[in-house]
Protein backbone atom coordinates (compact mmCIF):
# COMPACT_ATOMS: atom_id res chain seq x y z
CA UNK A 1 0.00 0.00 0.00
CA UNK A 2 1.16 3.82 -1.08
CA UNK A 3 2.30 5.81 1.97
CA UNK A 4 0.35 9.58 1.35
CA UNK A 5 1.77 12.39 3.07
CA UNK A 6 -0.12 15.50 3.06
CA UNK A 7 1.51 18.77 4.08
CA UNK A 8 -0.69 21.91 4.33
CA UNK A 9 0.88 25.46 5.52
CA UNK A 10 -1.68 27.52 7.16
CA UNK A 11 -1.57 31.30 8.60
CA UNK A 12 -5.18 32.44 9.86
CA UNK A 13 -7.41 29.51 8.27
CA UNK A 14 -9.82 28.53 10.63
CA UNK A 15 -13.23 28.86 8.63
CA UNK A 16 -11.83 26.56 6.06
CA UNK A 17 -8.98 23.89 7.59
CA UNK A 18 -11.38 21.91 8.95
CA UNK A 19 -13.28 21.75 5.64
CA UNK A 20 -10.34 20.88 3.64
CA UNK A 21 -9.00 17.93 6.12
CA UNK A 22 -12.42 16.53 5.72
CA UNK A 23 -12.30 16.42 2.34
CA UNK A 24 -8.98 14.61 1.95
CA UNK A 25 -9.42 10.57 1.23
CA UNK A 26 -8.81 8.10 2.93
CA UNK A 27 -5.72 6.57 1.11
CA UNK A 28 -3.66 9.36 2.57
CA UNK A 29 -1.91 8.30 5.81
CA UNK A 30 -0.97 11.59 7.69
CA UNK A 31 -2.28 15.17 7.10
CA UNK A 32 0.24 17.48 8.43
CA UNK A 33 -1.19 21.24 9.27
CA UNK A 34 1.82 23.45 9.99
CA UNK A 35 0.61 26.25 11.71
CA UNK A 36 2.31 29.34 10.60
CA UNK A 37 2.41 31.47 13.73
CA UNK A 38 -1.89 32.06 13.37
CA UNK A 39 -3.66 34.31 15.38
CA UNK A 40 -6.80 33.02 15.27
CA UNK A 41 -8.25 28.83 15.87
CA UNK A 42 -6.10 27.75 12.81
CA UNK A 43 -4.18 25.10 15.09
CA UNK A 44 -7.01 23.76 17.30
CA UNK A 45 -9.83 23.56 14.28
CA UNK A 46 -7.21 21.59 12.86
CA UNK A 47 -6.23 18.99 15.77
CA UNK A 48 -9.96 18.33 15.91
CA UNK A 49 -10.78 17.87 12.71
CA UNK A 50 -8.30 14.85 12.96
CA UNK A 51 -4.89 16.75 11.65
CA UNK A 52 -1.36 16.64 13.33
CA UNK A 53 -0.67 20.14 14.18
CA UNK A 54 3.20 21.32 13.90
CA UNK A 55 3.91 24.82 14.79
CA UNK A 56 6.40 26.99 12.95
CA UNK A 57 6.51 30.76 14.53
CA UNK A 58 8.64 32.09 11.65
CA UNK A 59 6.08 33.54 9.08
CA UNK A 60 6.38 32.05 5.51
CA UNK A 61 5.17 29.39 3.06
CA UNK A 62 8.72 27.96 2.60
CA UNK A 63 9.25 27.74 6.28
CA UNK A 64 5.73 26.24 7.01
CA UNK A 65 6.35 23.51 4.30
CA UNK A 66 10.14 22.66 5.59
CA UNK A 67 8.93 22.26 8.99
CA UNK A 68 6.52 19.70 7.98
CA UNK A 69 9.73 18.13 6.07
CA UNK A 70 11.71 18.31 9.02
CA UNK A 71 8.79 16.20 11.14
CA UNK A 72 8.59 13.67 7.99
CA UNK A 73 12.39 13.24 8.56
CA UNK A 74 12.43 12.17 12.30
CA UNK A 75 9.39 9.52 11.23
CA UNK A 76 10.45 5.88 11.52
CA UNK A 77 7.71 5.00 8.51
CA UNK A 78 8.60 7.61 5.72
CA UNK A 79 6.09 8.06 2.92
CA UNK A 80 6.53 6.84 -0.55
CA UNK A 81 4.59 10.28 -1.42
CA UNK A 82 4.17 14.02 -0.21
CA UNK A 83 1.32 15.63 -1.23
CA UNK A 84 1.30 19.74 -0.59
CA UNK A 85 -2.07 21.26 -0.44
CA UNK A 86 -3.34 24.33 0.49
CA UNK A 87 -5.62 25.51 3.73
CA UNK A 88 -7.63 27.71 2.22
CA UNK A 89 -10.20 25.23 0.38
CA UNK A 90 -9.41 26.62 -2.89
CA UNK A 91 -8.62 23.04 -4.26
CA UNK A 92 -11.04 20.45 -3.93
CA UNK A 93 -8.86 18.34 -1.49
CA UNK A 94 -10.76 14.94 -3.37
CA UNK A 95 -8.72 15.68 -6.18
CA UNK A 96 -6.02 14.37 -4.36
CA UNK A 97 -6.37 11.06 -5.98
CA UNK A 98 -5.89 12.76 -9.63
CA UNK A 99 -2.67 14.41 -8.12
CA UNK A 100 -0.90 10.95 -6.94
CA UNK A 101 -2.54 8.82 -9.69
CA UNK A 102 0.85 9.17 -12.14
CA UNK A 103 3.10 8.50 -9.68
CA UNK A 104 1.00 5.58 -8.55
CA UNK A 105 0.22 4.11 -12.13
CA UNK A 106 2.97 5.46 -13.81
CA UNK A 107 6.10 5.81 -11.73
CA UNK A 108 5.90 9.17 -12.52
CA UNK A 109 8.07 11.94 -9.65
CA UNK A 110 6.30 15.18 -9.80
CA UNK A 111 2.86 16.05 -10.24
CA UNK A 112 1.63 19.53 -10.43
CA UNK A 113 -1.77 20.24 -10.11
CA UNK A 114 -2.55 22.81 -13.33
CA UNK A 115 -5.75 25.78 -12.10
CA UNK A 116 -6.91 25.75 -15.96
CA UNK A 117 -8.94 28.60 -16.68
CA UNK A 118 -12.24 25.97 -18.34
CA UNK A 119 -12.44 24.67 -14.53
CA UNK A 120 -11.63 28.03 -12.61
CA UNK A 121 -14.81 30.01 -10.70
CA UNK A 122 -14.68 32.98 -11.97
CA UNK A 123 -12.14 35.69 -10.06
CA UNK A 124 -10.79 32.39 -8.06
CA UNK A 125 -7.50 34.03 -9.34
CA UNK A 126 -6.70 37.36 -9.60
CA UNK A 127 -5.06 39.22 -12.69
CA UNK A 128 -2.00 39.33 -11.39
CA UNK A 129 -1.91 35.65 -10.51
CA UNK A 130 -2.57 34.46 -14.05
CA UNK A 131 -0.29 37.26 -15.24
CA UNK A 132 2.88 35.90 -13.03
CA UNK A 133 1.89 31.96 -13.62
CA UNK A 134 2.07 33.06 -17.27
CA UNK A 135 5.05 34.68 -17.05
CA UNK A 136 6.83 32.30 -15.22
CA UNK A 137 5.79 29.44 -16.83
CA UNK A 138 7.00 31.26 -20.08
CA UNK A 139 10.53 32.04 -19.37
CA UNK A 140 10.86 28.02 -17.76
CA UNK A 141 9.66 27.13 -21.34
CA UNK A 142 12.35 29.67 -22.74
CA UNK A 143 15.22 28.69 -20.88
CA UNK A 144 14.17 24.98 -19.98
CA UNK A 145 11.67 23.71 -22.30
CA UNK A 146 9.58 23.29 -19.40
CA UNK A 147 6.17 21.80 -20.39
CA UNK A 148 4.65 23.92 -17.16
CA UNK A 149 1.38 25.67 -17.67
CA UNK A 150 1.02 26.79 -13.76
CA UNK A 151 2.47 27.14 -10.51
CA UNK A 152 0.08 25.62 -8.28
CA UNK A 153 0.49 24.84 -4.50
CA UNK A 154 -1.47 21.26 -4.87
CA UNK A 155 0.92 18.87 -5.75
CA UNK A 156 2.41 15.60 -5.32
CA UNK A 157 6.42 13.96 -5.56
CA UNK A 158 8.38 11.01 -4.51
CA UNK A 159 9.23 11.64 -0.98
CA UNK A 160 12.83 10.31 -1.73
CA UNK A 161 12.76 12.13 -4.98
CA UNK A 162 12.21 15.91 -3.16
CA UNK A 163 15.07 15.49 -0.64
CA UNK A 164 16.91 15.38 -3.31
CA UNK A 165 16.25 18.45 -4.28
CA UNK A 166 16.99 19.99 -1.12
CA UNK A 167 14.47 22.79 -1.17
CA UNK A 168 15.10 26.36 0.56
CA UNK A 169 13.37 28.61 -0.07
CA UNK A 170 11.46 30.19 3.16
CA UNK A 171 9.07 32.07 1.49
CA UNK A 172 6.82 32.42 -1.49
CA UNK A 173 9.33 30.53 -3.67
CA UNK A 174 9.01 27.27 -2.77
CA UNK A 175 6.98 26.06 -5.47
CA UNK A 176 9.05 27.66 -8.34
CA UNK A 177 12.27 26.49 -6.29
CA UNK A 178 10.85 22.82 -6.57
CA UNK A 179 9.71 23.11 -10.17
CA UNK A 180 13.31 24.19 -11.06
CA UNK A 181 15.16 21.94 -9.11
CA UNK A 182 13.06 19.11 -10.34
CA UNK A 183 13.89 20.43 -14.13
CA UNK A 184 17.65 20.79 -13.65
CA UNK A 185 17.24 17.36 -12.08
CA UNK A 186 15.83 15.61 -15.21
CA UNK A 187 12.58 14.02 -12.75
CA UNK A 188 9.74 12.98 -14.62
CA UNK A 189 6.61 15.25 -14.20
CA UNK A 190 3.97 16.03 -15.54
CA UNK A 191 0.21 18.48 -14.98
CA UNK A 192 -3.40 17.06 -14.79
CA UNK A 193 -6.09 19.77 -14.65
CA UNK A 194 -7.53 20.42 -11.33
CA UNK A 195 -11.13 22.49 -10.54
CA UNK A 196 -10.07 25.97 -8.70
CA UNK A 197 -12.62 28.00 -6.52
CA UNK A 198 -12.81 31.48 -4.76
CA UNK A 199 -10.78 30.93 -1.28
CA UNK A 200 -12.49 31.26 2.36
CA UNK A 201 -10.88 34.94 3.49
CA UNK A 202 -8.49 37.19 1.70
CA UNK A 203 -5.48 35.27 -0.05
CA UNK A 204 -2.24 36.00 2.25
CA UNK A 205 0.09 36.67 -1.18
CA UNK A 206 -2.43 37.95 -4.30
CA UNK A 207 -4.79 39.57 -1.48
CA UNK A 208 -2.04 42.63 -0.90
CA UNK A 209 -0.17 44.67 -3.24
CA UNK A 210 3.09 43.85 -0.98
CA UNK A 211 2.53 40.00 -1.26
CA UNK A 212 2.03 40.34 -4.86
CA UNK A 213 5.25 42.04 -5.55
CA UNK A 214 7.26 40.40 -2.82
CA UNK A 215 5.91 37.00 -4.97
CA UNK A 216 6.82 38.16 -8.47
CA UNK A 217 10.40 38.90 -7.27
CA UNK A 218 11.21 35.90 -5.18
CA UNK A 219 9.87 33.39 -8.48
CA UNK A 220 11.32 35.49 -10.83
CA UNK A 221 14.51 35.96 -8.89
CA UNK A 222 14.44 32.28 -8.76
CA UNK A 223 14.13 31.44 -12.24
CA UNK A 224 16.85 33.86 -13.67
CA UNK A 225 19.28 32.77 -10.77
CA UNK A 226 18.61 28.69 -12.47
CA UNK A 227 18.92 30.19 -15.56
CA UNK A 228 22.42 31.41 -15.32
CA UNK A 229 23.90 28.89 -13.59
CA UNK A 230 25.80 26.19 -14.35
Amino acid sequence: MTHITVIIPAFNEQDSIAKVISEIPSIVSEVIVVNNNSSDLTAKNAEQAGATVLHQPERGYGNACLKGLDYVSKQTSKPDIIVFLDGDYSDYPEELIKVVNPIIDQDIDFVVGARVKALREPGAMTPQQVFGNWLATFLMKLFFKSRFTDLGPFRAIKYQKLLQLNMQDQTYGWTVEMQLKALKQKLSYTEVKLRYKNRIGVSKVSGTVKGTIFAGIKILGWIFKYSFKK
